[in-house]
C-alpha cells in the first residue's frame, strides 16, 4: 500500500511529524485527519508565547517569514522544518503530504493508524493554540 491515512487525535506534534516526514521520503502519499486534535506537551503558556513570539518575528506582513494559525497548516509547517524542502527530493516528498482538521468523507471508511498513546504532563491541542496566537 503505498497510501497512509494517519488519524493524529491525541498525537505528540514532533513525534508525528518526524513520522510523517520519514515516511513520506520513502515515497508514500501521507494523509492525516484530525489535525487540530494534536498536541503538544508542556506548559500550555509557554508554548502560546513561543508561538506568538515565532509569529510576531520578520519584517512586513508581505515579505514573511508567514506561520500559520490553522491546526492543519501548524502540523504542515512542523513537517516542512523536517524535510529539505528547497531540494529535489524533499520538495517532491513534501507534495505528497495533506493534512485536514475534521476526516473527509472520502477517508471515513478508510483504515487509519493511531497515533495516540496516555500523556501524563500537561498539553494543549493545535486547535486551542491556533486562537490563542
Amino acid at each position: 500500500m503505498n497510501q497512509l491515512v494517519i488519524d493524529a487525535k491525541g498525537a505528540i506534534l514532533g513525534r508525528l511529524a518526524s513520522y510523517i516526514a520519514k515516511q513520506s521520503l520513502l515515497g508514500k502519499k501521507i494523509i492525516v485527519v484530525n489535525c487540530e486534535e494534536a498536541i503538544i506537551t508542556g506548559k500550555p503558556k509557554s508554548i502560546i508565547l513561543e508561538y506568538r513570539d515565532i509569529r510576531s518575528k520578520g519584517g512586513s506582513s508581505l515579505h514573511g517569514p508567514f506561520f500559520p494559525k490553522n491546526p492543519e497548516r501548524i502540523l504542515k509547517r512542523t513537517v516542512r522544518g523536517m524535510l529539505s524542502y528547497k531540494q529535489g527530493r524533499g520538495k517532491d516528498a513534501f507534495k505528497r503530504i495533506k493534512c485536514f482538521n475534521k476526516t473527509p468523507e472520502e477517508y471515513k471508511d478508510v483504515k487509519k493508524i493511531l497515533a495516540n498513546k496516555e500523556k501524563r504532563s500537561k498539553t494543549i491541542k493545535l486547535s486551542t493554540l491556533g486562537k490563542e496566537i
